[in-house]
């Protein structure tokens, strides 16, 4: 069995950057098979670090693509000298995925800085109204290290707690299929964080999970409503300027409380909800 924690501690990891390396050889193993990395694959992995789960994926990948930000990290990974590995010292919130692959589709793996998780989400999908966005385009399954926290977030629905259900649910569970594969303990990592992790799965959908006559409106009207968790919906919406007698229109025609909040509407009666206010 390798020891990844022993190899860990020989690296100073930067809290700046939000390091917490994966150590348990168990996780790594089930994140290799839940990607099912075939000779086929191209794999994007976001943040290697020193390069535990990289050294495994490029023994079944075709090619990796390992974008890390950490200048020692890189220096780390280069040991590795393997012909199916190609090092990107960058952000990814500043790479354009969609140039790495060379017309192939890409599978995404990644142990992600906690701080950035929605805006990684978001560079990887596309905003709700991008229906062009030429991450998507080229990304097929995305498989995510994320806090335990952030995972109840991605697949939660209108039944979930209030504090899961919100706009990182929806952006999500819009553009992918959302699951949690499972639960990762604090142990698992090196230098261990204060919270659990999770492993996440979103198979990216080839259409956004409404169809609607304006994608930028509902984006509006989503912001409105979980802008403010403790007014109404009603409230929301008229505090991001939206007709009175719209709204009132729209909750009647959909039968709801006008005390109702936003977090109690499913992502499907938001869409519907949407509609209504331009009519």
């Amino acid at each position: 069995m390798v020891d990844y924690l022993q190899r860990a501690k020989f690296f100073r990891t930067k809290k700046r950057l939000g390091q917490n390396f994966l150590v348990n050889p168990e996780v790594i193993e089930d994140i290799l098979d839940y990607a099912q990395i075939t000779k086929d694959d191209v794999v994007l992995e976001i943040g290697p670090g020193v390069g535990f789960v990289t050294e495994q994926l490029v023994k079944y990948a075709k090619k990796v693509i390992a974008v890390e930000l950490d200048e020692e990290a890189i220096k780390e990974l280069k040991k590795l000298e393997c012909d199916n590995l190609e090092l990107i010292h960058n952000d990814i919130l500043k790479t354009d995925i969609s140039e790495l692959s060379g017309g192939e589709r890409i599978k995404v793996v990644a142990n992600i800085p906690y701080y950035i998780t929605s805006p990684i989400i978001a560079h990887l999908l596309g905003e709700i109204d991008d229906l062009a966005n030429k991450n998507r385009a080229v990304i097929e399954d995305i498989i995510l290290m994320v806090q335990e926290e952030v995972a109840r977030r991605v697949v939660a629905t209108e039944k979930s707690s209030a504090k899961q259900y919100g706009l990182l649910t929806i952006l999500s569970q819009f553009w992918a299929d959302c699951s949690i594969i499972r639960i990762v303990g604090r142990r698992s990592f090196y230098p261990a964080p204060k919270v659990n992790s999770a492993l996440i799965s979103l198979k990216v959908r080839k259409e956004p999970l409404l169809k609607l006559s304006d994608y930028t409106f509902f984006r509006r009207v989503i912001k409105s409503a979980f802008a403010q968790r403790r007014k109404t919906l009603k409230n929301c919406l008229l505090g991001g300027g939206f007709d009175r007698e719209k709204i009132v229109y729209a909750l009647e025609k959909m039968s709801l409380d006008e005390n109702i909040r936003g977090e109690k509407l499913s992502i499907e009666q938001l869409g519907e909800l949407s509609e209504l206010l331009q009519v």
